[in-house]
């Protein structure tokens, strides 16, 4: 879960430009002011880049907070041989 929550805190970086330190398994949308609609869709984007995974409707719906992110991300590498782990 660190790894991802690492990399979770890295493409943060990527699609709102903030600390990475900040970003933690309790970070909400309401703790980052750019993290709209439309920053979440730029988020998606930084997320899928950053593990070689693409997102469906139902998982942008369901990353609502840090901790759903790393579930949804840790559930797509168990089941995604194309995943970047390293």
């Amino acid at each position: 879960m660190d790894e991802v929550l690492t990399r979770v805190q890295t493409a943060f970086k990527s699609a709102f430009d903030i600390d990475p330190s900040t970003i933690t398994m309790n970070t909400t949308p309401d703790d980052v002011s750019a993290w709209d609609s439309m920053g979440h869709v730029t988020l998606a984007s930084a997320l899928e880049q950053a593990f070689g995974l693409t997102f469906d409707v139902d998982d942008l719906m369901e990353m609502e907070n840090v901790q759903a992110i790393c579930r949804i991300v840790e559930s797509k590498i168990g089941g995604a041989g194309n995943a970047q782990l390293s």
